[in-house]
């Protein structure tokens, strides 16, 4: 590898190896988007049930001197719908202690992966060092073995019926120490086979995924009780979108555009949100938190106003932003009295001007692992919030919606802040509260990313620890189905945002999902 000079930069992730991956390739002279594939390579070995190969994303980019765009490499149906009763199709319950939720797993549960596509695609037009060199922090990572911290082992306890499911999955993520369990805390998780994928994906290109040797064992495997066929894999695109563009007072918010949902009704919050004069209000009185938890329930209320989880959006599809709908859902804010699913989230800025933002999920994991390769396949088919009409009712051949919002925020002076976030129905609300945090009460990077948040969904207000309950009293009787949560807690989202300033580089790692900042240089 010829010597480069180190590029500067900042990155921030949801583990320490996930953002040291970034951070060596930064250091060898690569760029932001060598940074952050060099990131969600690792996140598949240290982050593994949040993040496969199997799976798929969105990456939010900003080129230096370049146009911003929305790169589309997330899940899509199969062409063809198989009898339900031919499919290998079941619910599982996975415990978070205190809750439980039904999952669907199995072979029939695998939507067509968009990951490898969209790695080697997008580095191909925007990275600047092989991919051999950038996969290396990732290969070594899991030769080498990682450690599980007390977060992954609680999310490996929660998985852990969908992981105990299946033969591969059992012997790639078993404890050494306590049979029938999945690794805890402590123990080393080492991954050679997955190793060796990395190495000879990086030789071989994506099409060892979607035309070669892997695609051939997937489809062997997916006749029986699967949905996958040699025509998915290799039709399968990557897609590239136009940001929806949102002002907000001086700012401008790129996100995640239709026909996902996440950005929009984002986007939906903060023109409800603006002439509302947030800013003039102290953060954490009741008027603060009586307006978020109203924008956060008329945003549900316009979304099935708008019919957005209905059928899919077609990318130009924006009616949830026309002017007259805010304006009705606005009166009503003004007239009143004073899923946890598997996602990660990394953003990485460079010296040289590059922004990327980029957020992957696997859902839960289908259970099944592709021969030979230590890739974990979704179960985005089982997912009950990405199939509103019911399961095996998709549409065939359709890329599937998603809550993900990779986004960039940009103002006048230069300053830009890479931000995404993990959490299910909690990421919108999640980057919404950060993005007013920013900018209407000023607070610094670190200071919006830690500030206790909310969430209203389903006629129930969740409040983190942290809210002074005697300020928001009042509230509090405006939403008699309330729960305050102890500590902080990832129910809340995992917010990972980079900040550039004026040549200089911030940023935070979320604390709520074990969030890593890592800068770069000067």
């Amino acid at each position: 590898m010829a010597d480069k000079p180190v590029t500067t930069g900042v990155i921030a992730a949801g583990h320490e190896v996930t953002a040291g991956a970034a951070e060596s390739i930064l250091r060898e002279g690569g760029n932001a988007y060598d940074a952050v594939f060099a990131a969600a390579a690792a996140a598949c070995v240290c982050e593994p049930v949040l993040c496969s190969l199997g799976g798929g994303g969105f990456l939010m980019a900003h080129p230096a001197g370049g146009q911003p765009r929305l790169y589309d490499f997330f899940v899509q149906t199969p062409s063809l719908r198989r009898p339900a009763d031919e499919l290998e199709f079941g619910p599982i319950v996975a415990d978070f202690g205190t809750a439980q939720q039904e999952f669907h797993i199995g072979r029939g549960a695998i939507a067509v992966p968009g990951m490898v596509r969209g790695v080697f695609d997008v580095h191909r037009e925007l990275g600047s060092m092989p991919l051999s060199e950038v996969f290396v922090p990732a290969i070594e990572a899991a030769r080498g073995g990682v450690v599980i911290n007390a977060l992954h082992a609680y999310i490996f306890s929660v998985v852990e019926a969908i992981y105990m499911a299946g033969a591969k999955t059992r012997t790639l993520y078993g404890s050494s120490r306590e049979a029938g369990r999945l690794v805890g805390e402590g123990e080393t998780l080492r991954q050679p086979e997955f190793a060796d994928t990395l190495e000879t994906l990086a030789l071989e290109g994506a099409d060892l995924f979607y035309r070669g040797e892997i695609a051939q064992s997937i489809v062997g495997d997916l006749r029986d009780g699967g949905q996958l066929t040699a025509q998915d894999l290799e039709n399968y695109r990557l897609e590239i979108r136009r940001p929806l563009e949102i002002g907000y007072r001086d700012r401008r918010l790129l996100t995640n555009p239709p026909p996902s949902t996440g950005g929009l009704l984002i986007g939906f919050a903060l023109r409800l949100l603006e002439p509302l004069e947030l800013n003039n209000v102290a953060f954490g009185s009741a008027d603060h938190l009586r307006t978020l938890a109203e924008a956060m329930r008329l945003t549900n209320e316009a979304r099935i106003d708008a019919h957005v989880d209905d059928k899919p959006l077609d990318p130009n599809d924006v009616q949830l932003l026309d002017p007259k709908l805010i304006e009705k859902y606005r009166q009503i804010i003004a007239g009143r009295a004073a899923s946890r699913r598997g996602t990660t989230h990394i953003s990485v800025i460079d010296g040289n001007g590059n922004i990327a933002a980029l957020s992957l999920s696997n859902g839960e994991g289908s259970g099944y692992v592709a021969p030979g390769t230590g890739i974990v396949l979704n179960n985005m088919l089982g997912e009950e919030d990405l199939n509103p009409g019911g399961f095996h009712r998709w549409p065939l051949s359709h890329r599937m919606t998603s809550m993900m919002a990779p986004s960039i925020l940009e103002s006048a002076d230069g300053t830009a802040v890479a931000i995404g976030s993990g959490g299910s129905n909690r990421i919108r609300t999640a980057i919404l509260q950060v993005l007013l945090n920013l900018i209407d009460f000023d607070m610094d990077i670190e200071a919006a990313v830690d500030a206790p948040r909310i969430h209203y969904e389903n006629g129930l207000l969740s409040m983190e620890d942290g809210i002074d309950l005697e300020r928001a009293g009042s509230v509090l009787k405006q939403f008699p189905q309330h729960q305050v949560w102890e500590g902080c807690n990832l129910f809340f989202g995992g917010t990972h945002a980079a900040v550039s300033a004026r040549g200089d580089f911030h940023g935070a790692g979320d604390p709520r999902r074990g969030g890593v900042c890592i800068k770069v240089g000067a």
